[in-house]
């Protein structure tokens, strides 16, 4: 059997699913590797359709796979895959995204905003150019993919928007840590929460999703002593679980909003009737991982 803790979160134990993403549509940024992938991989299990836009046409040097492996490894799963090379950052690639997963599969169901950017320096350290980075990526993209998605999303049955941001907390001690991090990742949720409220009558759905702990990604295992503190996380699995489980409305909270959460991974999944949360750590014992830098 495959393990749940590899990239592509392959495991069918522990998360059972009450829906499918059959024959829907979902536009990905940033989804060549990480999170991103393993919800991408996990939804092609179900026959779904996937739309990768991410900048790693060509292999790079230090982060593993590229857009085209992303979309073998999707049509191996089951699922069909358009893989595009384009800057979320960028509008032209944003719309032409958009265009070309309208042409290939005729609309788009769910727009997944994964494209991210960290740096966890201190103002005193942070690179301005870094700070410009984290607000062009992730605030500005996950507003312009959301926008210019709109279109199609209201001729969708069940449009969602899913971006990957934590719950808006204003204690302090989280701006405290890491300014400019948190001001990117908090306009991530910012634009979840304006447009869950601006488009309640519009039958689109709008919600966050993030870790309860970290996560083995490149992203982390490229940041100084990051091969170290992944030996305490979790696998990408148990994000494309959480993904797969409110994109399907699967056994969330009964008479709850279905629009304008901030979910966490666990909660998600306990929903879900999952119980034991141990196949998605890498070894660690669950008193031994670390937390995420949110929560």
């Amino acid at each position: 059997m495959t393990s749940s803790n590899d990239a592509s979160g392959a495991a069918a134990a522990p998360y059972q699913a009450a829906g499918s993403l059959q024959g829907r549509t979902l536009l990905i940024s940033g989804g060549s590797r990480g999170i991103g992938l393993a919800i991408a991989i996990r939804a092609a299990r179900d026959g779904a359709n996937i739309v990768l836009m991410a900048k790693t046409g060509q292999p790079h040097a230090k982060l593993a796979g590229t857009v085209y492996t992303a979309a073998e490894q999707i049509e191996a799963a089951g699922g069909q895959a358009l893989p595009l090379v384009g800057d979320v950052r960028n509008d032209d690639d944003v719309a032409g995204a958009i265009a070309a997963a309208v042409e290939r599969f005729g609309g788009i169901d769910a727009v997944i905003n994964n494209a991210s950017a960290i740096d966890l320096s201190r103002t005193d350290d942070v690179d301005m150019r870094r700070y410009d980075l984290m607000q062009d990526i992730n605030v500005r993209g996950t507003f312009l993919l959301s926008k210019l998605a709109l279109p199609a999303l209201r001729k969708s049955d069940a449009g969602h928007i899913l971006t990957l941001s934590p719950p808006l907390n204003l204690d302090p001690k989280w701006a405290g840590k890491h300014l400019a991090y948190t001001m990117a990742k908090y306009g991530m949720s910012l634009t979840t929460l304006g447009l869950a409220e601006e488009l309640k009558a519009d039958g689109i759905s709008v919600n966050s999703l993030w870790p309860c702990t970290l996560i083995d990604t490149a992203a982390i295992r490229n940041m100084p002593g990051g091969s170290t503190m992944v030996q305490a996380a979790r696998g990408p699995a148990i994000m494309a679980d959480a993904a797969h489980a409110v994109l399907t409305g699967g056994n969330l909270a009964a008479g709850g909003p279905s629009t304008g959460n901030f979910y966490t991974d666990e909660q998600v999944l306990a929903a879900a009737g999952v119980a034991d949360f141990r196949p998605y750590s890498l070894g660690a014992a669950e008193d031994e991982l670390v937390p995420d830098i949110f929560l």
